[in-house]
């Protein structure tokens, strides 16, 4: 790993939140994902299961964590199952953890090698009812390839059928969408890495640059800034390119005149940030861009306002239609008999503005969070309005990551990334 040892007191934290939010007298597995092959002999990047990271900050594959805050036997309340390193494993592969690297890293005292697991697992579930298996209840989830574990849970009720089943993933989802203070700190840290790589592209951009070009630049940074890269699939969108949402392709070249819209983010230590910036290719923006760019300003910095405790999300998001249709009415892309005429369940503004404003962040990207409950104090949202006009062949974005505060506006993890037209224009002019 690239980033500085975690204070393990925040997994004790998370672990005891965990355990009592627990039926009585019951277990919860958590699992690493597996290293998914590409092909022959090569394997994608491993990527830890953010669950298991969460309560036990252990960050290699092959390990299994195991809690049971009611054993009878004291030893057994939280046990870490790992790979059992070796000269040969540290030779070939490098560092795993050893007993005492993992008690450092998580808390946890009870640790065995993974061969052991059937063993310690009979002998704990003998002393358990109820065993909580994890399953990905996201609200995006669309998994279609088996999970390691999704295949430790069909083993685990398998062998022992007589027990009660419960799921962690509302517990999850409650306790990891609320940030403690190092989380918060980590994820500044994401957020300071993406401001240096927003600040070296606005130096390099110009006409005749390609989009994969800018990517690298963004690349270059966060690695030398101790990150892995990319928090999630970057999109660098040039003129209209920037219509299409998921734009990732990143092959075109920039030409004089247009617009370049980025939605990049730097992860530290498995936590994400999520920025999006329009930037002009040329190093200034026409008056109608300055006109559309400013209007989605607006609406970002109104909306970021409503981010309080006790806001519902549903209702946040109507409020955000109000203040777009507003403002795309000034732009003249809708007028009064679109608004009077039109679809609830698709409002006019939809057509220039299809996608949602916010979605928790955290250890994912689209992190945990159960949006019919109200907002509490210490969620990360983003804030991301936007304007999409392909018959005028460009489209702006621009979003932030803030806190949810208990009193007053939410704090932006964003504050010092250049946003104003003005502000952008003299740093790429510089």
């Amino acid at each position: 790993m690239k980033y500085d040892l975690i204070d393990h007191n925040l997994f004790i934290k998370n672990r005891k939140n965990f355990a009592a939010a627990m039926q009585a007298n019951s277990l919860a597995v958590f699992n690493s994902n597996d290293i998914y092959p590409v092909s022959a002999d090569s394997t994608l990047p491993f990527e830890q299961h953010r669950d298991i990271f969460y309560l036990s900050g252990v960050d290699q594959e092959e390990s299994v964590l195991v809690l049971f805050p009611d054993c009878p036997k004291t030893h057994l309340r939280e046990v870490l199952f790992l790979r059992e390193t070796n000269e040969h494993i540290a030779i070939w592969e490098g560092e795993k953890l050893t007993k005492d690297k993992a008690f450092e890293t998580s808390g946890i005292k009870t640790v065995y090698w993974l061969q052991d697991l059937e063993k310690v697992m009979a002998e704990m579930m003998a002393l358990a009812d109820t065993v909580y298996i994890n399953t990905n209840e996201h609200y995006r989830a669309n998994v279609e390839t088996e999970t390691r574990e999704a295949r430790f849970t069909k083993w685990l009720l398998q062998k022992y059928p007589a027990h009660s089943v419960a799921k962690s993933n509302p517990i999850l989802q409650r306790l990891r969408s609320v940030k403690d203070q190092i989380e918060l700190d980590l994820i500044q840290k994401a957020c300071d890495i993406t401001e240096k790589g927003f600040k070296r592209v606005l130096g390099f951009v110009k006409p005749g640059v390609w989009e994969y070009n800018i990517e690298a630049e963004y690349m270059h940074e966060f690695l030398n800034n101790r990150s892995k890269g990319f928090a999630y699939t970057p999109i660098v969108a040039s003129g209209n390119n920037a219509n299409v949402l998921h734009y990732i392709e990143n092959n075109q070249q920039c030409k004089a005149g247009d617009l370049i819209l980025m939605d990049v983010g730097a992860e530290y230590a498995n936590y994400s940030s999520d920025m999006t910036r329009t930037i002009p290719v040329s190093g200034k923006f026409t008056d109608r861009q300055k006109a559309v760019y400013n209007a989605v300003l607006r609406v970002k910095n109104e909306v970021t306002k409503l981010l309080v405790p006790g806001t519902l999300w549903a209702e946040y998001h109507v409020e955000v239609g109000k203040l777009m249709t507003s403002e795309l009415l000034g732009l003249g892309l809708i007028d009064k008999a679109d608004v009077q005429n039109e679809n609830p369940d698709w409002p006019a503004y939809k057509k220039y503005f299809m996608h949602g404003t916010s979605h928790h962040m955290g250890l994912d990207t689209h992190d945990y969070g159960l949006l019919h409950e109200p907002m509490q104090a210490n969620m990360v949202f983003t804030i991301e309005p936007g304007i999409y006009i392909p018959d005028e062949g460009f489209g702006i974005r621009l979003e932030d990551d803030v806190v949810v505060q208990a009193s007053g506006e939410p704090f932006n993890l964003m504050r010092n990334i250049p946003i104003e037209v003005e502000e952008i224009e003299e740093l790429m002019n510089s």
